[in-house]
């Protein structure tokens, strides 16, 4: 059995050592604990542990999980979400990282009236223009808070993003600080339900950089649960 615990230890004292070197304090950033594809016990054992964040991939994993997961924590989208999705979504998620068009904000904020809901949402931003990942184009997003502000039923809290991976960590430092230079600016459009406080970047190869950084959301898998069954 993986020691969940022992690993969450490490997680915390990395953060910490990360975030004392810009002048940080750790308990600024939260740690999420993406556990696509990883056991409800594991899971269980990460919340013994600390954890106050699941994030899963998909709506249906995140569904069953869910129903067996009776401890009061908070439940992330972090996959890619697809329109047909957004009233299941909508339902069983606290907060959606991965908003990335004009079209699903739209739906999010329809089934937030129907469900009499606020969505929190967080912007997927694709800083590496990579075909392969999801996420909005840079040049795009402020665009997209624009549409946002027009929205009663939808928050946007911050960005997120998945940069291109690097060997080297330091690699993905530009992709970090890119993405805390663009909080920058859109905070300056003052939009009332974007607040975009949460900069959620960092993963398990990646995450001391990102704390460096800015980030306030660590999403964080193998280091935390070990590899991922596949």
């Amino acid at each position: 059995m993986v020691d969940v615990d022992a690993n969450y230890r490490t997680i915390i004292d990395r953060i910490g050592d990360a975030a004392s070197k810009v002048g940080r304090k750790p308990e600024e950033i939260k740690i999420l604990a993406a556990s696509k594809s990883q056991e409800v016990d594991l899971i269980r054992l990460a919340i013994a542990a600390g954890v106050r964040m699941i994030g899963e991939n998909y709506v249906q994993e995140a569904e069953i999980k869910k129903r067996a997961v009776s401890e009061s924590v908070e439940w992330h989208m972090i996959g890619h979400l697809q329109r047909n999705k957004a009233k299941t979504a909508v339902r069983l998620f606290d907060l959606i990282q991965t908003l990335d068009s004009a079209a699903l904000a739209l739906e999010l904020n329809k089934e937030g009236k129907k469900q009499e809901k606020k969505i929190r949402a967080l912007i997927e931003v694709n800083l590496g223009g990579e075909a392969s990942k999801s996420g909005i184009a840079e040049d795009k997003v402020t665009e997209l808070v624009r549409v946002i502000g027009d929205l009663t039923y939808l928050q946007v809290e911050g960005l997120m993003t998945v940069p291109p991976f690097k060997e080297d960590p330091e690699d993905q430092r530009p992709y970090f600080s890119a993405l805390r230079e663009l909080q920058t600016q859109l905070e300056k459009l003052k939009v009332p339900n974007a607040p975009l406080k949460e900069l959620s970047m960092g993963m398990t190869h990646d995450y001391p950089v990102a704390v460096e950084e800015g980030a306030t959301i660590v999403r964080i898998g193998t280091a935390l649960f070990g590899p991922r069954k596949t």
